[in-house]
């Protein structure tokens, strides 16, 4: 495989676009592989939402090339006894994150085949921060995972990496419930009701138009594409996640409902 068709780093973390921080891990990338492509999936994650990062890492994973190495760092652990991993999967994919569940759901989801410790001194810098492990352990790991560097080099084997378990949607009784468990730039509230969770719901009940609420607000119809409903309006419909979500036509529904995540949600039929 020559230089120009290796595939890229990807990185995803909760830095935000004001400060350095990106810039000085893909600093410690470009020094230790110059050819590496990088590629940024999102540096927007809101601040230690571990749960949210996992969710944009799992929705991303597999439209990048086999062989990419996702470098993800959402860590409220930094400096802890939390462990720093490296992840092989089946599908090709290699992970680097804290082990905190951030990377579980995309791996699990690309074939989990097993992870090791970052401990080896050779493939970090010389000087570890207590605070910023995504320039110092993470960056330097992804690098030499991209150049080559076999992932039995960096460290044990991990027998057992953290998980981070998304529950669903719960029938109870005449309704289906529900939560907000990650909300978009556009305000965009999406919940953990999937498709499957609606359509058994809505099969054990002969008729009626169902409806979804959040919190105690006002029934909000369930419609196709946002174009269904009229500007300013509230909708609920399957977006890209392929989970039920809560949008406003050209607004924000985050704003309009004041939700945060974790906010119940309820569909109800009738």
């Amino acid at each position: 495989m020559t230089i120009a068709a290796r595939p890229p780093i990807a990185i995803l973390t909760d830095f935000g676009y004001r400060d350095h921080y990106v810039g000085a891990m893909k600093g410690v990338i470009a020094s230790i592989a110059p050819a590496a492509t990088v590629i940024d999936i999102t540096h927007g994650v809101p601040p230690q939402a571990v749960t949210a990062g996992a969710l944009a890492l799992r929705e991303s994973w597999r439209f990048f090339p086999k062989g990419t190495v996702f470098l993800a760092v959402v860590d409220p652990g930094v400096g802890t006894a939390r462990l720093p991993i490296a992840i092989e999967t089946r599908a090709g994919a290699r992970f680097v994150a804290p082990d905190n569940g951030l990377a579980w759901p995309a791996a699990e989801q690309a074939g989990f085949r097993r992870a090791v410790e970052l401990r080896s001194a050779r493939y970090r810098m010389a000087r570890v921060s207590a605070t910023f492990h995504g320039r110092d352990i993470f960056a330097p790991a992804a690098a030499w995972l991209w150049r080559g560097a076999p992932i039995t080099g960096f460290g044990p084997n991990v027998k057992q990496i953290t998980p981070l378990e998304i529950a669903g949607a719960a029938q109870q009784g005449r309704r289906l419930g529900g939560a907000v468990i990650y909300i978009d730039h556009y305000g965009n509230l999406v919940t953990n009701i999937g498709r499957e969770s609606l359509e058994r719901f809505a099969s054990s009940f002969l008729a009626g138009e169902l409806s979804v609420r959040i919190d105690s607000s006002p029934p909000i119809r369930i419609v196709k594409a946002y174009g269904e409903a009229r500007k300013g309006a509230p909708l609920a419909a399957f977006g890209s996640f392929e989970l039920l979500e809560i949008a406003v036509r050209d607004g924000s529904a985050a704003e309009k409902f004041g939700a945060r995540q974790g906010a119940r949600v309820w569909v109800t039929k009738g």
